[in-house]
């Protein structure tokens, strides 16, 4: 095992800049490419350097490292994982590849950034998190991208709540819906197959939500019972046509610490909704909504004020005061959803130089998969409550 990225980490005494290499190019590989090229351009980070994007077609991974700012590019993410210029590993492939990817990466002494959910099943997540917390004793960092953390707008609504300007948190609700399959005859893709994806709108989008719920309380889910459908059944593939192995939608209920109630619903059959996460949260003081498909605005009503002045009111969340927006544009200058990966990369190359945990953690993630796994297991045996497992706390952090 190498230490962590064989160099000091502290500034002003680092022999080289880190050496990141990605493992994926397409949706998340792009996105977090992306990342990665601007960081530098907004934040103050630890130098490093793009060195390598990995992936199964080199014709097309060439290209792809070439378009997205890559030193170079490869096949073969274990010859990687065992280079010595090689810091950290960024895992943006498919759900089944996280847990053998991220543990040999954290064996390596390499820190490792994974995208969310952290794996496909329980028993995966669980392995990747005990080679998490062996690699941190170590002084190697890990952290799930669970990026809608850092959308500057729900990262103020967490403060708001933590002030406690919205009094005592009663319940909350979460919609994540898209339409992208709502037409029975889009075909067939490696997320629409168990063995490869694990779950469907459920682990997919659902995940977002559970965590924004506990992320945005800090309380954690207790309780848990589901209802999960497939809509269409079978889709046109290569082959002629292959059943669809996980479900379109899911439905939730939770109890939480704290005493407070919350639902999620996720959907990629609701037609007309592209990419919108919905959350609503209510307290004896106050409310807050907000919707990803206007990222940069936070409705807030006041409830202490006389009841004919009450009523939402918009927060413009792009103020130098509001999170992350110091680094960006004047005010009044909008931001966008892949901005959230660049707050992401900035805060876990914070992370790596500072020795601080990075939030959220795999423990983190592994919480999320037990509430995954309890909906699910609800949703199969039509059981009214699951109690989750909460030996790990949500972590702290913007």
């Amino acid at each position: 095992m190498t230490t962590p990225a064989n160099i000091d980490q502290s500034p002003g005494s680092r022999q080289r800049p880190l050496g990141v290499a990605a493992i994926g190019y397409a949706f998340m590989g792009k996105a977090h490419s992306n990342a990665w090229r601007n960081v530098a351009s907004f934040f103050d980070v630890p130098a490093f350097e793009q060195k390598v994007l990995v992936g199964r077609d080199a014709t097309q991974v060439a290209e792809a490292a070439a378009k997205y700012g890559w030193a170079e590019s490869a096949t073969d993410w274990r010859s990687v994982i065992d280079r010595e210029d090689i810091d950290i590993i960024d895992i943006c492939a498919p759900g089944w590849m996280h847990a053998e990817i991220a543990i040999a990466a954290l064996a390596a002494g390499k820190h490792v950034l994974v995208e969310k959910p952290l794996a496909n099943t329980l028993a995966e997540a669980e392995l990747m998190t005990a080679a998490a917390a062996k690699a941190r004793a170590n002084g190697v960092q890990s952290m799930i991208g669970f990026n809608y953390r850092r959308v500057p707008a729900l990262a103020l609504a967490r403060e708001l709540i933590a002030e406690g300007r919205l009094g005592t948190v009663r319940h909350i609700r979460a919609a994540y819906l898209q339409d992208w399959l709502s037409d029975g005859e889009s075909p067939m893709t490696w997320r629409l197959r168990k063995e490869t994806a694990g779950s469907g709108a459920l682990g997919d989008i659902a995940s977002h939500a559970i965590d924004q719920i506990q992320y945005l309380t800090g309380q954690r889910i207790l309780e848990a019972s589901g209802k999960l459908k497939t809509f269409v059944t079978q889709r046109p593939g290569e082959q002629g046509m292959e059943d669809v192995t996980v479900d379109d939608a899911a439905w939730a209920t939770f109890w939480l610490t704290g005493d407070m109630g919350a639902s999620v619903e996720a959907s990629r059959v609701a037609t007309g909704q592209k990419n919108s996460l919905r959350i609503e949260v209510y307290g004896t003081k106050g409310a807050l909504t907000f919707d990803l498909e206007t990222l940069n605005e936070l409705q807030f009503l006041d409830a202490t004020v006389p009841v004919r002045e009450q009523g939402f009111r918009r927060i413009l969340v792009n103020e130098p005061e509001h999170p992350y927006l110091e680094a960006w544009w004047p005010q009044g200058h909008i931001i966008g959803w892949e901005h959230t990966f660049t707050h992401q990369i900035r805060d876990f190359l914070t992370a790596i130089v500072t020795g601080e945990a990075p939030s959220p953690s795999f423990e983190d993630g592994l919480q999320i998969q037990r509430v995954l796994a309890a909906v699910e297991d609800s949703a199969n045996n039509k059981s009214t409550l699951t109690f989750i497992n909460t030996t790990s706390l949500v972590s702290e952090g913007a």
